[in-house]
């Protein structure tokens, strides 16, 4: 597994970014890891800063889109529940029990955040960076947070890597040959349950209040509205109620 290991960096999803911007494999190629002890200008979805002390796991990978590839919004099921494959080697039994998915990628650990994906893509090329909380957690104004350290179990960033490249590599893998149902029906199974209250905070600013009634074909969120209709949902930052 090539992993590149820098000191510190202002993001390692810019970085591959960079990297990738000439459409070339050359510069850093497929499934290559750069993962960096501190960031100075992490980041989350929509360009919200991302807190990122030494101790914690903060590392993005490159992935090149192939012809045939399914759709490429669909790698943010593949992170998560490569995410969680990794995370569950480590947590320990009461914590494990309590881990769920949450739309798209987000690990939650009895229903603090635990983890942030953020996908991005020039050209053929999408990264994709992980920041797992696994010695620190931040303060959040708008949602409960924790670590592997407050759940239990100390683990390094460079062994966490190692054991989350080898889930990425196989579920990338399982994700070209079978599509996307094996990769749904994993998240689906590691999810919270069907049913759960959610409210989704649209791009807009708008918000939409429903249960969650799983994932459409193509891996979006599907909310069932007091109405009983159900709404499709593609794009939203989405909390437990």
């Amino acid at each position: 597994m090539d992993i590149r290991t820098v000191a510190e960096t202002g993001s390692t999803n810019a970085d591959l970014l960079g990297l990738a911007a000439g459409g070339s494999a050359t510069a850093v190629p497929d499934g290559a890891w750069l993962r960096a002890e501190r960031q100075t200008g992490g980041r989350g979805r929509q360009g919200r800063p991302w807190q990122s002390p030494p101790g914690n796991l903060y590392a993005s990978t490159v992935l090149y889109l192939r012809p045939g590839d399914p759709p490429p919004a669909s790698l943010a099921l593949v992170a998560a529940v490569a995410l969680d494959e990794s995370v569950r080697v480590f947590a320990t039994a009461a914590a494990g029990e309590g881990l769920a998915l949450k739309w798209p990628n987000d690990l939650l650990a009895a229903g603090a955040k635990l983890s942030g994906v953020l996908l991005e893509r020039t050209g053929d090329a999408v990264v994709i960076g992980f920041g797992v909380n696994l010695a620190h957690h931040p303060e959040l104004p708008d949602r409960r947070t924790t670590s592997l350290r407050a759940l239990g179990a100390d683990v390094e960033p460079g062994a966490f890597l190692e054991v989350l490249g080898e889930a990425m590599a196989r579920w990338r893998a399982l994700w070209r040959a079978g599509g996307i149902d094996p990769v749904r029906r994993r998240w689906l199974e590691r999810a919270h349950p069907i049913g759960t209250p959610l409210t989704a905070r649209l791009p807009d600013g708008s918000a939409v209040e429903g249960l969650f009634d799983g994932l459409d074909a193509q891996g979006a969120l599907r909310l069932r509205l007091a109405g009983g209709e159900r709404r499709v949902i593609h794009a939203a930052d989405i909390f437990l109620i």
